[in-house]
């Protein structure tokens, strides 16, 4: 496994393996699974709806390397079963 250590090293370097996705035509919620590692842990990655709302983004006071995005609660459903419902 590959460490990654930026934004930009994911986008130039991760494999990505598609999972799923909840289509409503053109660019749809979708997940994909890799091997790469970011900041020490494995990571799926999940394209989605950028949140753009002020005051949720003021809410979640996000560290300036993370993005908030917003998916539909069904596309869930393609994470592997051994990390559903994982959590720290």
């Amino acid at each position: 496994m590959t460490q990654l250590s930026a934004t930009t090293e994911l986008e130039q370097h991760q494999k990505l393996r598609f999972l799923g996705k909840v289509t409503d035509g053109g660019n749809s919620p979708t997940l994909f699974d890799t091997d790469e590692i970011m900041f020490g842990r494995e990571v799926f990655v999940i394209q989605g709806w950028k949140i753009t709302d002020s005051g949720a983004l003021a809410t979640l006071n996000l560290p300036g390397h993370e993005a908030a995005i917003a998916v539909p609660k069904e596309l869930m459903r393609y994470l592997p079963k051994e990390n559903s419902g994982a959590a720290d």
